[in-house]
């Protein structure tokens, strides 16, 4: 499913318009991103949670000079779905 795929869905079982649909999606992105970006996570209950993770610094390869590198610790952002999504998903999707 796409952002317009969802958007058309959402306008069709609210009965809004397709551009104020279109305006509060990309605005509720728009504040995960913010709030990510700020560092502060975003908890959605029943649905799941938009987190932060830290990677660890570790080292790598450059396996086209046969050389080492350092990869710098950095934060990288995740979901994290609810206990009811998860269970949801797995009782009403055909493993394929």
């Amino acid at each position: 499913m796409t952002k317009a795929d969802l958007v058309a869905k959402i306008s069709e079982k609210l009965g809004i318009e397709k551009g104020d649909v279109q305006a509060t999606v990309e605005t509720f992105m728009d504040e995960v991103k913010t709030s990510l970006e700020s560092g502060d996570n975003v908890y959605l209950r029943g649905f799941g949670s938009f987190i932060i993770k830290t990677r660890a610094e570790k080292t790598g390869r450059n396996i086209s000079k046969n050389t080492t590198i350092k990869i710098p610790a950095h934060n990288i952002p995740s979901f994290k779905p609810a206990k009811v999504f998860v269970e949801g998903v797995k009782t009403n999707v055909d493993v394929k």
